[in-house]
Formats: structure tokens, sequence, C-alpha cells
């Protein structure tokens, strides 16, 4: 019915905490919109149903009278409402062959597919997203992750003091820990046998935004990718610092043609013409933190050829971590083979068998492949996720989804982010069409 929207439960993953709105945004909906909003009940959720009953929404499990259903990761096929118009990320756009079932299904069954990942602004630039958030997570994480692993090879580490990031009560308690971690990196150096901490961060959007603040936390050396190659570079190393390299496209692209330039608009489109250089700085980096977007056609950052060449060699490799923030199966990390949950974040990839084993042991790289990551910070996160989506609510809650798409009446951000509608793909997203 027109002006009542749905909040769902999470159903595909029980470590899924985050919720669209806020029982904050949804008190204003209703008191400053006049929209009715119902919201399932949720065990996982890290608002309670209480907040949102005093917020002004009803609990109820069935979704069936709303306007339009919010959720935040893929709907489970068995949960999709027939007909409805559902708005969450479904991971399609890429024509990513694990979600191609349920996009045939919400064809099927005439679903309107609204999608958050393709809601920009004129400029094409993201409105609604967490991906600072996954930055901030991934950071934590990987910093963790670097810590379990010095404590698996015996070796006194400040940064086995850092826990995961949904064991924090905050994101404000996390930055504390880190920066407490920073002091006692700072006040006395690292053990002889510690490797140096060298991190590489790849990427130039939100994601690697957020985890270049976490990184910041601590006490950092900055350098530039092109110093990493210098004969004095390990001389300059600080055994009180962490450093820090950030990577931009055009510092791991190199065109095929010796001496043309890297035009990142040329890359986008003639990917083909470029390969990457990246795997020539990996022998001097401790942590890998990939914020890169990445979609089929474009070059590996890390291949599986490299990394078994890199542990067959006789001399321990310096990597310990590659947290795979971006999180493409088989994609930009090429050995990046699963993704992971929270409950069992990480895993190391042996290289000589091509597979994995979970947890912080075994003669490979340990990658960490959460795919919601943002899941770990769940409060923060939701609510300025609320914050960017609640002014779009009005106008998809009272729109009228029987008309043909093209006379839909919403903003165009929106109209422009609609996948499917009445049981065909939009124009926009035709192109799928080779992949179902």
């Amino acid at each position: 019915m027109i002006g009542i929207i749905g909040i769902r439960s999470e159903t595909k993953d029980t470590t899924e905490k985050r919720a669209a709105l806020t029982p904050e945004h949804v008190q204003s909906l209703v008191k400053n919109d006049g929209i009715e909003v119902h919201v399932q009940p949720s065990a996982y959720r890290i608002f309670n149903q209480e907040a949102y009953i005093e917020a002004g929404a009803r609990i109820t499990e069935d979704l069936g009278n709303c306007n339009v259903i919010f959720g935040v990761k893929e709907v489970p096929i068995k949960d999709l409402y027939p007909g409805k118009p559902h708005v969450f990320f479904s991971h399609t756009i890429k024509g990513q062959d694990y979600n191609m079932p349920l996009l045939k299904e919400i064809l099927r069954q005439k679903v309107t597919l609204i999608e958050y990942e393709s809601i920009k602004d004129a400029m094409g630039r993201r409105l609604i997203f967490f991906g600072k958030f996954a930055g901030y997570a991934g950071m934590i994480n990987s910093l963790w992750t670097f810590g379990q692993r010095m404590r698996a090879e015996n070796i006194d580490s400040p940064f086995t003091r850092i826990k995961q990031a949904n064991q924090y009560d905050s994101l404000i308690e996390a930055r504390e820990a880190i920066i407490e971690v920073g002091r006692v990196l700072k006040s006395a150096e690292l053990p002889e046998n510690h490797p140096p901490v060298v991190i590489a961060l790849l990427g130039e959007g939100n994601v690697t935004q957020g985890a270049v603040d976490i990184a910041n936390l601590l006490p950092v050396q900055d350098f530039d990718p092109a110093e990493l190659l210098e004969e004095k570079f390990t001389e300059n190393i600080s055994r009180n610092h962490v450093q820090k390299v950030v990577f931009n496209l055009k510092d791991w692209l190199e065109h095929n043609t010796a001496g043309t330039p890297f035009v990142e608009k040329d890359y986008f489109a003639n990917p083909g013409n470029y390969h990457a250089i990246f795997e020539n700085y990996v022998e001097h980096l401790t942590i890998i933190i990939n914020g890169n977007f990445w979609a089929p056609g474009l070059p590996k950052i890390l291949t599986k050829s490299f990394i078994k060449k890199l542990f067959s060699q006789p001399k321990k490799p310096l990597i310990r971590v590659v947290g795979d923030i971006s999180c493409d199966i088989e994609g930009s990390v090429e050995f990046n083979l699963q993704a992971t949950k929270s409950d069992n974040p990480v895993y190391v990839y042996l290289p000589e068998k091509n597979k994995i084993e979970f947890g912080v042991h075994g003669n490979g790289p340990i990658v960490l492949a959460v795919d919601k990551l943002p899941s770990e910070i769940p409060r923060e996160a939701a609510s300025e996720f609320g914050n960017a989506l609640s002014p779009f609510v009005p106008d998809m809650a009272n729109c009228n989804f029987e008309v043909t798409f093209e006379n839909l009446n919403l903003p165009m951000p929106i109209k422009n982010a609609i996948i499917t509608h009445r049981g065909e793909l939009t124009p926009k997203y035709k192109y799928l069409q080779k992949f179902l």
C-alpha cells in the first residue's frame, strides 16, 4: 500500500546486525512524513524491537502490505515478496554468477529491484554506501589478523593487543585501542625477530580512505610507491613506526606500450591495453589492503602464480596479511577463493595446493575475505547509511510502482538504480541479459 514501507530482517547471515534504517530514522519518517513503517522482528539486529516500537513502527513478520521493502544484504529467494519493490545490495550489476539465480527469480516474480550501489548523482558519485565503514573494519581486522599471525610465529608484538572489530562496543573504543597500540609502538622498538610493518593500501575511494583513517591512528611514516624500490628504502624503515604506502591506479598499472602514460579514462574504456605491476612491490610489504573496484576483464593485482613462486623461494616472504576488503572472489586478488563470515573471518591460502586453511597457520598469506565488514561496526554504520537513505524514502514510499518504468515518478538517482521492473530488465541494465 502507498505510504507504507517495510524493514526486513537480514536472513542471509546471522552475523549481519545492520538495518537500512535505524529507530531514529523511523521516528522522523513517521512523525515528519506520515509514513507507516513495518519492521520484521530479528534476534540479531543491533537495534532492538522496543526501540522501533517507541519510534512509531509496527513489528510484524508479514511485509506484504508494504509499498517498498528495505534491506541491506541479498534477500534469499524464499524471502522475496512477488511483485513488490525491494531495495538492497544485490551484487548483480557485474553479472556475478553466484547471484544470477537470484536475479532470474526476481525477474520471474516480477520484483522491482532497486540497487543501492547504483544510486548516484549526476556526476556518477555514489550517494548511499557503507564504504568508509568497510575500510574502518577492514583495517582494524587486518591489524588484528597480523597480531594473530605474530602470536602464531611466537613473536612478541604490540599488534596482539588489537581485537577483531566486532569485539569492540563502538568505533570510538576500537580507535582508542589502536591509538594505545601506537603509543606502545612509539615507546619501544619492535623486537629483532619482528618483521617491519609495511602497509600498502590500494584504492582511491571511500573504502580505502576509511582504511587510511585507521592506519593513521598509529605512528606512521609515509612513502610513495616508487620509494619501495629504492635501495635505501630498508635503511629508512623505522621500527617505532608503521610504514604506510598508498597506491593509486597509476602506481600499479602500466600501459602495454612502453612510454605511454597511464590515463584512467582510457583504462576503464580499454582495460586490455594495461597490465598490473603491483607484484614488483610485494617483497617489501607486510600487509596489503585492497579497496579497489574490480570487474571481469580488469587486471588482477595479485595472481596465484606469483604467490606460488614467492612462497616457493628459500627466503621467507615478508607478506603476512592480505585484507581484501573489495572481496571479489578470484578477482583482483586471484587467490581469494572464498568469502568468509565474521565468526570465522580469515584463512591461509596455500599456494602449493591452491587450497585454503581457515586460521592463521600455514605457508602462505592470510586472507581476510569478509564480504560485509561494515556489519562489524553495525550501529555507526547503519546510522550513517540511513542518514543518506532516508531523504529518498518518502518518494519511494509514495510511488505508484504499478505503472511502467518510464512513468515511475521517482528522483532520478533512484530511477537510475532500478535494475528490474515488472519482470523485465530496465533499459540501463539490459546488458545483464547475457549473464542470465
